[in-house]
Order: structure tokens, then C-alpha cells, then sequence
């Protein structure tokens, strides 16, 4: 008869039904956030929380969820442990740990049974210490190892429950029903109880717990730390947890590594259990179970760390899972994510100083939206700026999409679409988070004298602009004509804002950044108060002419009318503008910082993007760049301290006499009088030469 009740026993194991993950959308976001912008290449465990509370549905268990906040901010330091919320009574927080891999290869690579083995050693440990009755939630412990591709959008992932081994494993006796179990009274005053403890904000959130029954079928639920206290007065002395199993011939997973704490801590070999479960946010005894495990140790067990299992099984499997989150991305967000992924990758290594809020916040406007300013434009969305503004009044003609690759064949036709027009159109085809402007208009130009009628129309024009300039943080002349580049030169010095030109010949291109405006009162220069020295600041695309800008467009024949250049000179110059931007925006100094050349002394090894230059000429012919510096002039008829003071008396009306005037600007500036003065010299010298001709005949 004794052998039959073993036999009966040993068949009546005690089985658990395994935790299931859930992972919600949220955290794979959080992850990609916090691995792009924090952690970078730094592949140390993350320490994160999982949520789960007890099965409210007969047919349906409950999941160990992670969320978004499972992982630390970017705020905080990743290697400290998060704090849950407490008091939820439907998130039971669970504490984990992290292993996000860097390639592939190194997450198929992990030593999954090492990690669980460490896992199960915290758990023990816990017990033992007895940690684990102070923190009941440490017996539930979980890992989780990934592997995320940002480019794909894709997760790898593989969660671990460890679970404590017994060995012989525990059988159950009488395993039914909780209202089987007890008496109508009983079960009345523990459903009561249990309400009552899991509507309490202190208790809610607790797992395991202990249940008393006294003579008079009145039952208590209480902290595990209260054990010592049970003792002398009760009558039935249960161990509860939040079961997240549905099944009703199982109890859920973390039984397992309760009976386990029971057995090290209390010596118990049989243990009455109650799997507690719910139905519509109350307690359900007939949902919920009880029954007896049996428990056999060895002598000495509790020397040794016990086995432990808990990789989660993948449709059956022991294989890890993978999700894509790419199709269920809003196109739009996922186009940012990609478009910023370049950007924060150069982070991780190469340039951990980029500023890329400086670069999705600055407002850059472009002058010219031709074969220049469609590769400036798409150039600075590639290093993230977002806020693009175009400026120009020409239509889209049937030669441009070659080279201007903001056009199609279909903005051409009917007469051609505005450029402006059509390069924000294709800008938000190309990446729809651009916030781009497009503005059709005509810059004033000297030389190019207007009447009466129009007056008006050129005001409102050069009113405009200067609005333009002042709402942007930068301004590149992209312009084909050299007049048109004079009254926005003029204008950006005035305000002071980043200027970078670009122009091109036929095989020779010139990009240069444009100094500070001379009535600046920054940096180590103060404001100017006369002609200063031209050693005070940088120049700008008109410090080295000797005449004012004319009319460069009348009378031309049509390769001198149309801008005739290598086809491969555009994208360099271009490339090469806005790098020399984002060298501004990135040096300490910025608009007023210093020129550096190719063969200075500061090396790009002191600067993480190395020099930055103020002129950068190259030539295609010769294959060849190279770097120059050259310093305001006096006499400058764009950015001396002379034309931007007389600008800022007069306004419009010095403007007006800019445009009509072909030698204003000369006279002002004193380059008449130089003029006079060379070619007086030029006399004096041809005379001499007459003299020592006649002396050498003479003799």
C-alpha cells in the first residue's frame, strides 16, 4: 500500500506552466533612442522592469510585459536601475537585465546557459540573504538578450524566466478549486481579504504573500516577512502568489522559485498553495486554486546554486524571436528615424561632439535654386537640417534636370513650374519631414537701373529679403550672377548672419564663408568706428574687387548668358558649401572663428572636423584645391564698415541709389579716387619709361 501512494505521488509531479513575454512597441523605441543616442557601441547588461499581475480570464494568461518605461531615459546613467511606479495593481514590477548586442553574430554568439546560470545565482542569493522576503518581486527575475538593427527596424530578441530547479522535482496532492477547497465561510472572508490587499496602494503590486485561516473561518492575507508571526495563532497557513496562468490543472511559473524560498528558508516540506486569480478586477475562488506540493531535498542542498531552466520556448522551439517594426512605422517617422540614423551612428565613434540639435534647428536660406542650390538643399538635409528656405524667380526650363536634381521632365512642361515651387515639392517627396519654403522672387541688382513704375516693386522686393535674412540663422549665395550676390552680402553683414557663397566657372569653383559684419561687437574685435585695419576680420565675396558690381547680363552671348560648367564642378562646390557650414556651426568661435589653411599649425587633429578654411578654390583641369585667406577691405562695396553705415542711415534710398548709379557705390567707397590714383601712377611711370627710351636712343 505504501508503494502504490509513491507511485501515486511520483506520477502527480508538480507542473508549472511557463511566463510568456510580450513586448510592447514602445520599448523597441525607447531602445533604439537610448542605444543611437546614449549608449552607442557600449554593450553593458541594462538593468529594466517587467510588468505582469494575476489571470483575469479563464482562457487567457497573462504575459510578463515590457514597455518603454522598462528602460532607463536617456536622462538618467544606463547602468542604474530603474524605478517603477509602484501601487498599479495591474503592473506587478518584475526586475531584469538587458544583454542588446552590437552585431548579430555576437547575439547568436551568447552563452544563453552562462547568463541563465548568473541570473539563477542573483535568485538564490536573494533567497538565502533573505532578500527575497523583504522584495518578494526578486524571485521573479528575468533576462532578456537582443540584438536591434536600426536600419531595418528590426529586433531580435530571447527572454529567460529563471526558475530554480528542486531535485526530486515537487509533487502536488489534491490539486482543485479554491472553492472546493474551503468552506463557503472561508472562501467569503479570503475573497474579502484578498480585495482588500490588492485595492491597498502599499500592497497591490506585491506577488507573494502569506494567508492565515483562523478557527473562525476568518482569513488574513500577509507579507512573507510575517511568517515568525503566524505561527502561534493560526489555523491554515497558505502561500499565495499572483498566478498569470489561466490553466486549471497548473499553477504559473513563478511557484517555482516560491517553493524553492519555502523549502531554503523554512525547512518545509509539505506546503499548502493558493494560486491566486481574478475575474473582472476581484477575486474569483472558483477561478482560483489551491494544493499541496510535497517537497524532498538532500541533505546539504543548500550548499550548492540549484540548476535552473527558463528560455522561453518559440512556438515551441528553442529559438529566439524577431519582429519588424518597419511596416507598422508611419512612413514619415520611419524616414526620420533612417534619415538621423547616419547622423547619430557618427556618435557612437567618429564624432561624438556633433551638435545635431544645432543642425535640426538652424534655418538656412538659400539664394538660387538652381544646379547649386538643388545640391546645397539636399546636402543639408543630409546632415539633418530640417528648416530650408528657397529664393528664386526663374522656371524650371527643359536643360535643368540634367544638372539641377531637384527637377523632373514633368516640371518643365506648360511653360515650366517656379523653380522655388517645385524644389519644395521635391524636397518633401525626397524626405517628407522637411519643413521647406519656397519664395519666388527677383533680387535687386546694382547696375540694373529701375524706373518710376517699378520703384515699388523693387522695394517690396529688397524689403522682403531683408526679412528673409533676418528670420534665418544662415544664408548661402547660390546666385549665377555676381550683382545678385551684392545687396544680400550687404544685408547679411548688417545683421551679422552666416554667409557662405559658392560660384562657378567653367572648369574653377570658389566657396567661401563671408567674415563677421563689421559693426559686429563680439569676438576680440570691437565695433568699428572708422576705416579699420582689414586684419580686424574676414572678407567677403566683394572685399578684393576694385569696381562695383555691373550688369553682367546684357549683351552676352548665349554660353556667356547661361552658366557653362563641368557637370561634376556643381556637386563639389556645393558639398564642399555646406561643410564649410557645418564647421561654422561646430567651432567654438563660430562666425567670428579664425581662417585656417591646409598647411596651418591647428590640424585637423586638434578639431574633430578638422580645419575650416575661409576660401576654398579648385580646379578641375588640374584637378587641384586649395585653401586661401583673405582679409576685409575698407573700400569693400558690399561689407565695409562705410556702405553697411550708410545702409542702416539711409535704407532704402541708399539702396535705390546702389541700383541706379553705376559709380555710387565707387564714389562712396573711395575706389574712385583709387582708380584716379592708379592710373595717375600708371602716367607717371609710362612717362619715366619715355625718358630712359629717349636716353638710350641718345646714346
Amino acid at each position: 500500500r505504501e508503494r502504490s501512494k509513491a507511485t501515486t505521488m511520483e506520477e502527480a509531479l508538480l507542473q508549472f506552466a511557463p511566463m510568456q513575454s510580450s513586448v510592447d512597441e514602445g520599448f523597441w523605441h525607447r531602445l533604439s533612442s537610448l542605444k543611437l543616442n546614449k549608449l552607442g557601441i557600449d554593450d553593458s547588461p541594462i538593468h529594466i522592469f517587467g510588468f505582469y499581475a494575476p489571470c483575469s480570464h479563464s482562457q487567457v494568461s497573462n504575459h510578463l510585459t515590457v514597455l518603454a518605461e522598462s528602460l532607463p531615459s536617456e536622462l538618467s546613467e544606463a547602468s542604474l536601475i530603474p524605478e517603477p511606479s509602484r501601487g498599479n495593481r495591474n503592473r506587478c514590477s518584475v526586475p531584469g537585465i538587458l544583454y542588446n548586442t552590437n552585431t548579430v553574430e555576437s547575439f547568436h554568439a551568447l552563452d544563453k546557459h552562462s547568463l541563465l546560470k548568473k541570473e539563477a545565482a542573483k535568485i538564490w542569493d536573494d533567497i538565502i540573504s533573505g532578500k527575497a522576503v523583504e522584495d518578494c518581486s526578486l524571485l521573479s527575475r528575468f533576462l532578456v538578450i537582443s540584438f536591434a538593427d536600426l536600419k531595418k527596424w528590426t529586433f531580435n530578441y530571447w527572454f529567460a524566466f529563471p526558475a530554480l530547479m528542486l531535485n526530486p522535482p515537487a509533487t502536488v496532492v489534491n490539486l482543485k478549486p479554491a472553492s472546493n477547497w474551503f468552506s463557503v465561510a472561508e472562501a467569503e472572508s479570503l475573497s474579502a481579504a484578498c480585495n482588500e490587499w490588492r485595492s491597498s496602494k502599499s500592497t497591490a503590486d506585491v506577488p507573494f504573500f502569506l494567508v492565515t485561516i483562523d478557527p473562525n473561518s476568518r482569513a488574513t492575507v500577509r507579507l512573507l516577512k510575517d511568517w515568525e508571526a503566524c505561527q502561534s495563532n493560526a489555523h491554515k497557513i497558505l502561500f499565495g502568489f499572483y498566478d498569470p496562468c489561466h490553466l486549471p490543472n497548473n499553477p504559473g511559473w513563478p511557484l517555482r522559485n516560491f517553493l524553492a524560498l519555502i523549502s531554503a528558508r523554512w525547512n518545509l516540506n509539505s506546503v499548502q498553495f493558493f494560486c491566486y486569480r481574478e475575474n473582472r478586477g476581484f477575486a474569483d475562488m472558483r477561478f482560483s486554486l489551491v494544493g499541496e506540493a510535497l517537497i524532498t531535498v538532500p541533505q546539504g542542498w543548500k550548499d550548492t546554486v540549484p540548476n535552473a531552466v527558463g528560455w522561453e520556448l518559440n512556438k515551441g522551439r528553442k529559438v529566439p524571436r524577431c519582429i519588424s517594426l518597419a511596416q507598422s512605422m508611419d512612413p514619415t517617422r520611419l524616414a526620420i528615424s533612417a534619415a538621423d540614423l547616419n547622423l547619430k551612428l557618427m556618435r557612437w565613434r567618429a564624432l561624438p561632439s556633433l551638435n545635431l540639435n544645432a543642425l535640426s534647428s538652424m534655418k538656412c536660406l538659400l539664394l538660387g535654386a538652381g544646379t547649386l542650390g538643388c545640391q546645397v538643399a539636399r546636402m543639408l538635409m543630409a546632415w539633418g537640417v530640417r528648416k530650408i528656405t528657397l529664393v528664386d524667380n526663374g522656371r524650371v526650363a527643359m536643360s535643368n534636370p540634367l544638372r539641377q536634381s531637384l527637377y523632373t521632365l514633368d516640371d518643365c512642361l506648360n511653360g515650366g513650374e517656379s523653380k522655388a515651387t517645385a524644389a519644395v515639392e521635391s524636397l518633401k517627396r525626397i524626405f517628407p519631414a522637411v519643413e521647406a519654403e519656397g519664395i519666388v522672387m527677383a533680387i535687386p541688382m546694382p547696375g540694373h537701373p529701375v524706373n518710376n513704375q517699378e520703384q515699388d516693386s523693387v522695394l517690396h522686393d529688397c524689403r522682403r529679403l531683408h526679412d528673409l535674412i533676418d528670420a534665418h540663422d544662415s544664408v548661402f549665395l547660390l546666385t549665377d550672377t555676381r550683382e545678385s550676390r551684392w545687396l544680400p552680402t550687404l544685408l547679411c553683414a548688417n545683421t551679422n548672419k552666416i554667409t557662405i557663397t559658392a560660384a562657378l566657372g567653367f572648369d574653377s569653383f570658389l566657396v567661401m564663408r563671408h567674415g563677421a559684419g563689421p559693426l559686429s561687437h563680439a569676438h576680440n574685435f570691437s565695433a568699428e568706428t572708422t576705416n579699420s585695419s582689414p586684419a580686424d576680420r574676414l572678407g567677403c565675396y566683394f572685399c578684393n574687387d576694385v569696381v562695383a558690381p555691373t550688369d553682367s547680363t546684357s549683351n552676352r552671348t548665349l554660353d556667356q548668358q547661361c552658366t557653362v560648367t563641368r557637370p561634376g564642378l556643381a556637386p563639389i562646390a556645393s558639398a564642399l558649401a555646406v561643410e564649410l557650414l557645418i564647421g561654422i556651426l561646430h567651432h567654438p568661435q563660430g562666425i567670428f572663428a579664425e581662417a585656417d589653411i591646409n598647411n596651418s599649425a591647428t590640424g585637423a587633429t586638434e578639431k574633430p572636423l578638422g580645419i575650416l578654411p575661409h576660401q576654398i578654390r579648385g580646379s578641375l583641369s588640374q584637378f587641384s584645391q586649395m585653401t586661401l585667406l583673405g582679409y576685409s577691405s575698407s573700400s569693400c562695396t558690399a561689407c565695409s564698415h562705410t556702405v553697411v553705415s550708410e545702409y542702416r542711415n539711409q535704407g532704402m534710398e541708399f539702396i535705390l541709389q546702389a541700383i541706379n548709379h553705376p559709380t555710387y557705390l565707387e564714389d562712396l567707397t573711395g575706389l574712385t579716387e583709387l582708380m584716379k590714383s592708379a592710373t595717375l601712377l600708371s602716367l607717371d611711370w609710362d612717362k619715366e619709361n619715355d625718358e630712359e627710351d629717349d636716353d638710350c636712343l641718345e646714346i
